[in-house]
């Protein structure tokens, strides 16, 4: 039984283990780093969905129906548009602010860790 030659086009044109991979990614990263990473992914989303809603409000014009669709409906799918590269954008910085967070946090002093094991 031969594909339909447009299903045939569609099997090829879809990316192999590509996919897979990017997901194997992301589920590893929220493996180890946990919520720094969800954190870290919505920032990137308020930031992306801010920056395109002032972009619109300051006169960009869209050339498809998503101008139609009122200010926060364009930027939202703007920002749609743009969830791979915020996905990617997630990987390569949690674990450089998982870094800037473990450098920032103080050793306590030593008084304290004694006074915290209740001896002398």
């Amino acid at each position: 039984m031969s594909l339909h030659p447009l299903a045939r086009r569609a099997t090829l044109l879809r990316p192999t283990g590509a996919h897979d991979m990017n997901r194997q990614r992301l589920k590893t990263l929220l493996a180890e780093y946990g919520r720094l990473a969800l954190y870290t992914y919505l920032v990137l989303f308020v930031l992306v969905l801010l920056g395109f809603a002032g972009a619109i409000h300051l006169g960009v014009r869209t050339e498809s129906t998503v101008g139609k669709a009122g200010l926060w409906g364009a930027a939202w799918l703007a920002t749609k548009v743009t969830q791979p590269l915020r996905i990617l954008a997630t990987v390569a910085l949690t674990p450089l602010v998982a870094q800037v967070l473990k450098w920032r946090k103080k050793p306590a002093p030593v008084d304290e860790i004694v006074d915290r094991a209740g001896k002398p």
